[in-house]
């Protein structure tokens, strides 16, 4: 059975960011790598977004939100030891070359990448246009940048050239001011604060108690979970709002151990009713904590994204939430008033996330028993579950395990 988008291949390369530092000729207090940065990116273009909708009422296409967000990072991920001037550069003299060069390069290593995919990854980068989803994911890819930079700039406060990269990013957020979501970010107040707490989960390793190559941080694992969900919601043929549900709820799916920290799942399976409890416990912390930090306006639709990311539900107009079988979904809730999301999918492409870190690193020379027990456990679940949400995560694994990296 084909997979479509939900490409082995392809799924790598956007994992392959996570090698990839960032300031990597500054001193830098913590690892910034290019995982993250796209990470971090995505979640400001949500927060831009909302506001352009809910407070300018203007009509946001969350599909080209999200798939420009996935089109760029691939871009980048070719291009990204290219220092920012230099590709700006080149952008703007050569960009049809640029681009030519990037196209054959994907082809070259994702052979096999679905045909319409690879279409529409070509038209975003050929068709060059000023919309505002465009302009959302360029100013969330500067308030992204300045993020970072906030963190080594003290840090390299006689570097030649550092006033100048300022100025340079100060020059390029003042250009986007006229979103109302970028005003309310350098504020510095509630809008600022939900994207620090976000960001913050750069700072959180995934499996943490087991030496790994590449580290990667909760923040940069929910993007690769999120991405994976858009591939699996383009395989499933779902609808335009069951997609964005689907990409969001991904997203932010680990955003509570922003307060709560990682905590493994054989911990919270230990002990009878602690899964339960600590559900509870983040419940009531991102109630307390977090929504506060967004408009009252979003918080009802973001609660319904965050909390119980992974059951199989859909939300009718009078905002009752029932849960749903996959089938039912497809059949009857796939239109843009039901607001389905596919939380067993969701799971699936969570745990195929892991399995994906724990292989890496074992293929990169660098296993322990935790690892490995981990790998196989995940093989050994997914080989007997079979197909979820009509995706065959068993034979991805598979194809992953195979594959030379």
């Amino acid at each position: 059975m084909s997979q479509g988008p939900m490409n082995a291949r392809l799924i790598y390369k956007f994992f392959e960011a996570a090698n990839m530092q960032r300031w990597n000729d500054h001193i830098r207090p913590v690892e910034l790598t290019e995982l993250d940065k796209q990470s971090h990116k995505m979640v400001i273009a949500y927060v831009l977004a909302k506001f352009e909708e809910t407070e300018k009422s203007r009509n946001i296409d969350w599909t080209k939100i999200i798939e420009g967000g996935i089109f760029e990072f691939l871009h980048r991920i070719f291009l990204t030891d290219l220092k920012p001037p230099v590709f700006h550069r080149l952008q703007k003299e050569k960009g049809r070359e640029l681009n030519e060069y990037v196209f054959r390069e994907l082809v070259s290593e994702v052979p096999d990448i679905d045909p319409e995919f690879l279409e529409r990854f070509k038209a975003y980068h050929s068709e060059q246009d000023e919309s505002i989803e465009r302009r959302v994911l360029k100013a969330a890819h500067y308030l992204a940048t300045n993020w970072e930079f906030r963190l080594i700039y003290a840090a390299n406060p006689t570097m030649m050239g550092i006033e100048e990269t300022k100025r340079n990013i100060e020059m390029q957020i003042e250009d986007h001011y006229d979103l109302i979501g970028v005003q309310r970010v350098m504020l510095g107040k509630k809008s600022y604060g939900f994207i620090e707490f976000c960001g913050q989960l750069r700072y959180q390793q995934r499996w943490a108690r087991a030496p790994r190559i590449p580290r990667t941080s909760v923040l940069g694992h929910m993007l690769m979970v999120a991405i994976m969900s858009h591939l699996c919601s383009l395989r499933i043929n779902a609808g335009p709002q069951r997609a964005m549900n689907n990409f969001y709820t991904a997203l932010f799916h680990d955003l509570p151990e922003v307060l709560t920290k990682d905590i493994i799942t054989p911990v919270k399976k230990s002990v009878g009713g602690l899964e339960e409890l600590i559900a509870e416990y983040e419940e009531q912390e991102v109630k307390d904590k977090l929504l506060p930090l967004l408009p009252a306006t979003w918080r009802k639709d973001f609660e319904y994204l965050l909390l119980d990311p992974f059951r199989n539900r859909v939300r009718d107009r009078t905002g009752v939430t029932k849960e749903m079988p996959y089938e039912e979904i497809n059949s009857s809730y796939n239109d843009n008033d039901s607001w389905a999301v596919d939380g067993s999918m969701l799971k699936g492409c969570d745990n195929l996330a892991a399995f994906i870190e724990a292989n890496s690193s074992i293929k990169y020379g660098i296993s322990s028993r935790v690892l490995r027990m981990g790998k196989q456990r995940l093989l050994e679940s997914y080989k007997e579950m079979g197909s979820i949400s009509d995706i065959d995560f068993y034979r991805l694994m598979q194809e992953m395990d195979e594959m030379e990296i």
